[in-house]
């Protein structure tokens, strides 16, 4: 799409994590305006993520939401919305309801989110750090592994927050809504991702008017972590283009 009119404010949304875009995964956009965020704690709605982001942005009035993972989904649901000021979206790792089919692993999930203490930070963080895995994460500008994906947990996720994060992501659905997104929308996609599947993406391919999808080879679903550069690259190709 054409900056020719003005460079927007890349608006940057976290992954289930909650943690801000770091420096570092930032730096990749050069002098672009940019602007990040904390997702607030113990929200089980996506919804209220998505009021959330629209108060961090109502100052702007022309910015560009680039969402990961969780984030993705909370940028979508802000995009139904067609809110003022919104240029385009970038959507990576996400999905418009929950991907996951498999009725053991779904209550599996709800299990580990409910556990605390030793079992939350030995239990549910060590099988969440393995879901988000793959085997090109060492392969990056910012070699990655399960370790360091639990570290970031254990830092910056308390156990209520990843329990009603799971909640909200067990509960949202905006594939009917797709069609109300109004804005050129990018899908980047990791080649490797366990976690979400290949079919999140088709739908939101298939749902969204003005949506073009780019699968990075090589990369799993930690690719803002271990991929920052190749990341960065994608999206400045995208809101370059015609």
């Amino acid at each position: 799409m054409s900056t020719a009119r003005r460079t927007p404010t890349l608006v940057f949304i976290p992954c289930f994590s909650g943690a801000p875009w770091s420096a570092e995964q930032l730096a990749p956009y050069g002098e672009a305006p940019k602007r990040t965020l904390r997702l607030p704690e113990g929200v089980d709605d996506m919804e209220r993520y998505a009021d959330h982001v629209e108060n961090a942005v109502a100052d702007l009035d022309d910015y560009v939401l680039v969402g990961d993972s969780f984030g993705a989904v909370i940028a979508l649901a802000l995009a139904t919305r067609r809110p003022r000021g919104l240029r385009a979206l970038v959507l990576s790792g996400g999905f418009a309801a929950d991907p996951v089919d498999s009725k053991a692993w779904k209550a599996l999930m709800r299990a580990i989110g409910r556990a605390r203490g030793p079992l939350y930070r030995q239990l549910t963080l060590r099988a969440h750090a393995h879901r988000l895995a793959s085997p090109f994460d060492g392969e990056g500008q910012v070699p990655w592994n399960e370790a360091r994906s639990r570290e970031l947990f254990l830092v910056n996720t308390p156990a209520a927050s990843f329990g009603a994060r799971v909640r909200a992501a067990m509960t949202a659905d905006y594939v009917d809504a797709l069609g109300r997104v109004e804005v050129p929308t990018l899908l980047l996609t990791p080649s490797h991702d366990v976690l979400i599947g290949e079919n999140a993406s088709k739908i939101m391919l298939a749902g969204i008017p003005d949506a073009r999808e780019v699968v990075l080879p090589r990369t799993g679903h930690m690719f803002r972590f271990s991929h920052p550069v190749t990341y960065a690259a994608a999206v400045e190709d995208f809101l370059a283009a015609p």
